[in-house]
């Protein structure tokens, strides 16, 4: 069974679709339990950094997410359950993140001609052989939604990467852990192939 963390955060439906699309069993919770029985757990987000985590902290799902990467249970955070597995945040100052990895979220600088929040399809380059995108291709397109991107502190956990007004990590990984910033969700057949992927492991 995949578990999905509910913690008030939205996308939450479009990610459950797509899993059962491939056939799995899954379980909207935030129910301790039940996550650390999980084959797999995934944290999907969109919304604000610091309202976020006030509802996992508030909630004890904070605890429960370091306990599943503890267990080495197969974790996949998608567009801010990326940004909260940092340790900070330009858009919420001062608050923490979860700090499981290590790096900063920064706001998309401005640039004539690009538009904030960066919506829409951008190509991947992919580099140190991430899990998440065996038989993918180089320059696939994915589906992005957001203000705010990854810069990770060390740079062998990035597995692929974009450009948007500036350079941004787009996906990491690191033993059971594995994020991207982009939706494989809403990202047609590569996104379906991506989470293909993070089923099989």
């Amino acid at each position: 069974m995949i578990a999905i963390i509910d913690y008030d955060a939205g996308n939450i439906k479009s990610v459950e679709k797509a899993l059962l699309a491939l056939g799995q069993e899954v379980e909207v919770t935030s129910d301790r339990e039940k996550i650390l029985l999980a084959d797999k757990v995934i944290l999907p987000g969109v919304g604000a950094f610091g309202d976020a985590m006030a509802n996992l902290r508030e909630s004890g799902l904070d605890e429960v997410i370091r306990e599943v990467v503890k267990k080495e249970i197969p974790f996949l955070g998608i567009c801010l359950g990326l940004q909260l597995l940092f340790e900070s945040s330009e858009e919420a100052p001062g608050v923490a993140g979860l700090g499981i990895l290590k790096g900063k979220i920064l706001r998309i600088p401005e640039r004539a001609g690009l538009k904030i929040p960066h919506m829409g399809w951008n190509s991947l380059h992919l580099e140190h052989d991430g899990r998440l995108f065996r038989g993918i291709e180089e320059n696939a397109y994915v589906y992005f939604v957001h203000s705010y991107y990854l810069q990770a502190e060390e740079k062998e956990i990035v597995k692929a990467s974009t450009e948007y007004s500036t350079h941004i990590h787009a996906s990491v990984e690191q033993g059971n852990i594995f994020a991207c910033q982009f939706h494989p969700e809403k990202s047609s057949d590569v996104g379906l192939h991506i989470l293909k992927n993070f089923v099989e492991l």
